[in-house]
């Protein structure tokens, strides 16, 4: 039985993107489709004593029509006033000194200027952190065919997946009954019923970065996760 998520790249994304891969046994990085703003490819929230804030990628403009994987950012030092806005606001939080070393090098080794390669670097470290033994991979690699429905099927075809895991919010568009047909079968990821922890700067917020988590609770974090190596 192997399971198969697939999903656009994001930026130091929240707790749940990171239970999906821990649940899955091949995460595919679907950065060939096109770039929207204003989502969580380039940004993410964190806490901060004033309430929550967006760390934002600086993104250099582009035609509307270019892929994820095709965006490039505009500040080659964005990464080092994100590290400086993090220490900021999480110096007092209880496992920051203890994990801070090795999110400081996460920022500090990002070289690339492209978003998708940016996003994945820190994908792969966290997951690293985390206990998590992630086969991540990118959808150009199979060179998927068709559009929303069928690229992704076709994805699970030549990943040769067994199960596709996805989120909620697929149902507006996904055609299980192609799936059934291929003989794959749909499963509904579920993003509730997260434990709370001891964060700083109440009240709690689920919807933060996953480096809200780590800093909070440190090498417990894998089990605010329901998926995770334990």
């Amino acid at each position: 039985m192997k399971r198969v998520a697939i999903l656009q790249s994001n930026y130091v994304p929240w707790k749940g993107y990171f239970d999906l891969i821990a649940y899955v046994d091949e995460f595919i990085l679907l950065d060939n489709v096109q770039y929207t703003a204003g989502n969580w490819r380039n940004r993410n929230r964190i806490k901060t004593e004033a309430g929550a804030r967006w760390l934002s990628i600086p993104i250099s403009r582009g035609p509307l029509s270019r892929l994820i994987n095709e965006v490039t950012v505009s500040d080659p030092d964005w990464h080092l006033r994100h590290w400086r806005i993090l220490t900021q606001a999480y110096r007092k939080a209880p496992c920051f000194g203890e994990m801070a070393p090795a999110i400081e090098e996460l920022y500090r080794t990002c070289a690339s200027v492209r978003l998708s390669a940016i996003n994945r670097h820190f994908l792969e470290g966290i997951c690293a952190l985390l206990g998590i033994r992630a086969n991540l991979s990118r959808a150009e690699d199979y060179a998927p065919a068709g559009s929303r429905t069928e690229r992704v099927l076709d994805l699970c075809r030549k990943a040769r997946a067994d199960e596709y895991v996805t989120g909620p919010a697929a149902r507006a568009y996904l055609d299980e009954q192609l799936f059934q047909d291929a003989g794959i079968e749909v499963r509904w990821f579920d993003y509730s019923g997260y434990p709370e922890y001891s964060q700083l700067h109440p009240p709690f917020d689920h919807q933060v970065t996953i480096l809200d988590l780590i800093v909070n609770t440190g090498p417990a974090a894998a089990r605010y996760l329901k998926h995770a190596v334990r």
